[in-house]
């Protein structure tokens, strides 16, 4: 089946770019994204493995028992903004 799809400009020319450097055609690309994204919506993926899968769990490095907990952190830019004197 035939489908004809107006891309802005920029995403025609990333999906060129992407096409030249895999050895792929536009076709090819297309019809594998188009099956990812409804084999992650049919299936009953959790929202972490979503994520995961999109590349947003993961993607940030550093120490992460710097960051603490959420209620120990406001209760310390509370304690910071509200300081006895």
């Amino acid at each position: 089946m035939t489908t004809s799809v107006r891309l802005p400009n920029r995403v025609e020319q990333a999906l060129a770019a992407y096409c030249v450097e895999t050895r792929r055609s536009k076709s090819e690309v297309i019809v594998e994204l188009l099956e990812q994204r409804f084999s992650l919506a049919e299936s009953e993926a959790t929202p972490y493995e979503r994520a995961e899968a999109a590349g947003f769990i993961g993607c940030v490095e550093g120490n992460t028992e710097a960051l603490g907990s959420y209620k120990a952190r406001a209760r310390a830019a509370i304690a910071a903004k509200y300081q006895r004197k």
